[in-house]
Order: C-alpha cells, then sequence, then structure tokens
C-alpha cells in the first residue's frame, strides 16, 4: 500500500505541474493576441523595419510641430547620463540594437523595442511587439499612443520623459 503521504505529494506535484503549464500557455496566447492584433491594428501607417529612418511628413499650412522641438529627456538609464536629450524631431527607433537612434542598454529591452513617431500634428509612441512590453505613464501600451508633455516611457528599468 502507498503511504497516504506519498499519495499527497504526488497529487501535489501534478497540481503544481498543471498550474505551470496552464500559466505557460496563457502567457503564450496573451503574446499571441497582442502580436495579432496590438499595434498594428491601431496604427493606420505601416511599422518601419528596425532601424529604417521615417522623413516626417511635413504638416500642412504651418502646423503645431512647426513651433514645437520634441525631445526624450533620460530619466534613468543604463549608460545614459540622467538629463541626457534625444532630438525626436524625425521620429526614433528605441531598442538594444545598433541601427536603434536611442540605444536602451536594459536587460528587458528588445532590440526593436519602440517607436516614437509623428503623425498628425502630434508625437506617438508604440511597442514593437517586444517580449516585455513599453509603458507609458505606468501601463502596458496596447497600440500608438499620442504622447503628451512630461508623459514618461519606461522600458524595462529604464525611463525617459518627453518634452516639448
Amino acid at each position: 500500500m502507498d503511504d497516504p503521504l506519498a499519495v499527497a505529494l504526488k497529487f501535489g506535484f501534478l497540481a503544481v505541474l498543471y498550474l505551470f503549464l496552464l500559466w505557460v500557455s496563457r502567457s503564450a496566447l496573451r503574446d499571441l493576441i497582442r502580436g495579432a492584433g496590438g499595434s498594428a491594428a491601431v496604427d493606420a501607417e505601416p511599422v518601419d523595419a528596425p532601424g529604417a529612418r521615417r522623413r516626417r511628413a511635413e504638416p500642412q499650412g504651418g502646423g503645431f510641430m512647426d513651433s514645437v522641438e520634441p525631445r526624450l529627456v533620460v530619466v534613468a538609464a543604463l549608460n545614459h547620463e540622467p538629463g541626457t536629450t534625444f532630438d525626436l524631431a524625425d521620429g526614433a527607433l528605441m531598442g538594444r540594437a545598433d541601427s536603434a537612434e536611442i540605444q536602451v542598454d536594459d536587460p528587458f529591452a528588445s532590440s526593436a523595442h519602440a517607436r516614437i513617431f509623428f503623425r498628425d500634428d502630434f508625437m506617438y509612441v508604440e511597442d514593437m511587439g517586444s517580449t516585455n512590453g513599453t509603458y507609458l505613464n505606468g501601463r502596458q501600451l496596447r497600440g500608438a499612443e499620442r504622447l503628451k508633455v512630461a508623459d514618461v516611457i519606461r522600458i524595462g528599468d529604464s525611463e525617459y520623459r518627453y518634452e516639448e
């Protein structure tokens, strides 16, 4: 006969194993759903290839963007001094890749993690299907979102503030 403690441990192990498999499948399903209908469905513009620079569309008739200089200021990021600024007039790709305009030296960053782009007189930020996500003011991005002054973009442990 089996010892009751051994049987309880076997069932406990099986329960933990099934919970782990459920967690893995749920995580994979969430990533598939985010990748299929996430940022590309919200943004009408095609997603650029990693590292490709887009030319900013000029606003019609002296638009809002003619008078501002959008930039990203480092709040806290590895290998960047706080206060370092990045010009966003032409948009920027953020990530670990050498071709990214804004290098994000963070273990949680993807090679092409997020992009900032110009559309309809405003700057937008969008996650590029990264593994760990991009956060705007503490919320995970689900699509392209318009940037406002003092918005904080977080990638892993790195934080950047949007200014004009």
